[in-house]
């Protein structure tokens, strides 16, 4: 078994001990991308960021051009981020039979990368796009290549210098040369189809993730927060949620979230270190079904 690092040894115990016979929902956050390459908006050391919101967006070609000359930039480098350690560790905790679940706040898709199958995309992917007149889902990578042949050299002509943010665009200052593209069936304007700030969660999503942790509340279950500052009230809303049912929460994140005062344990470190140590101490064969029996977990020391 892998040697969990000392400054983890105590936290991670802790944390065993909580989650020892219980089955476990996730809800995961930016932190949890963070070691895929993938900046966050508020963990430790991030610079304020300002969004473009829905209202923004829809306001007309000008904000449109915006955000997606930033982002057609930018997706050449998101799209090269690939599952860390993290993800991976929910991948094979849901394959043993612990893992119920993953409600995730990312819109990176690196999760269903990862071997996710039991998974709610909350603010949708940022691969798929779409269209705002016919309601019509499309490809990313295909509207990237549609922008490529309509702005030849225009990702090419910015420097690596530029700082990447966390949706996947770039704070590119100058977009008014960039030419729009609309949707291939028709012409109407184009959106990733992720939520934005401003924007609600649809209502049968929201329904599905809160069934997904109703079901831990019979079974003695837990939900287990993982790089999520929980500043918004679209992830909140599912810890307050849990902790008013009596299911106990568990955070990892870096630095103080809003659901501190909610969580029976809050584990200060990183996703990829404690959510490995949290695989690696389970015990029991790989399974197939979440039906299964709840594996228990192993002591830590080597």
């Amino acid at each position: 078994m892998e040697i969990v690092p000392q400054a983890l040894s105590s936290p991670v115990d802790e944390a065993l001990d909580l989650l020892a016979g219980r089955p476990v929902v996730a809800l995961t956050g930016a932190g949890l991308s963070t070691d895929s390459g993938i900046p966050d908006y508020r963990g430790p050391g991030s610079p304020l960021r300002r969004p473009m919101t829905y209202g923004e967006f829809v306001s007309g070609p000008v904000a449109q051009r915006r955000y997606w000359a930033r982002s057609h930039v930018g997706w050449a480098r998101m799209r090269r981020a690939v599952p860390n350690p993290g993800h991976l560790a929910l991948a094979d905790l849901e394959r043993r039979g612990v893992l119920r679940g993953v409600i995730t706040q990312n819109v990176d898709g690196l999760h269903a990368e990862a071997g996710q199958r039991a998974l709610i995309d909350l603010h949708g992917r940022i691969a798929d796009v779409v269209c705002l007149s016919c309601r019509a889902i499309s490809s990313r990578a295909v509207l990237q290549e549609r922008f490529e042949e309509a702005n030849p050299g225009f990702a090419a002509s910015i420097g690596p210098e530029i700082e990447t943010a966390p949706d996947g665009d770039v704070l590119l200052e100058r977009t008014e040369g960039f030419r729009l593209v609309g949707c291939a069936a028709c012409g109407g304007p184009l959106k990733p189809d992720v939520v934005f700030f401003g924007e609600n969660v649809p209502k049968d999503r929201v329904a599905r993730a809160y069934a997904m942790v109703d079901a831990l509340r019979g079974e003695g279950g837990a939900l287990l927060v993982a790089g999520s500052s929980l500043t918004v009230m679209s992830g909140l809303r599912f810890v307050k949620h849990a902790a008013k049912h009596d299911v106990p929460v568990v955070i990892v994140n870096r630095g103080e979230t809003r659901g501190d005062p909610l969580a029976a344990l809050r584990v200060d470190a990183g996703c990829s270190e404690v959510l490995s140590a949290l695989a690696g101490a389970c015990d029991g064969s790989l399974v197939d079904t979440v039906d299964a029996p709840i594996p228990q977990w192993r002591d830590l020391a080597p």
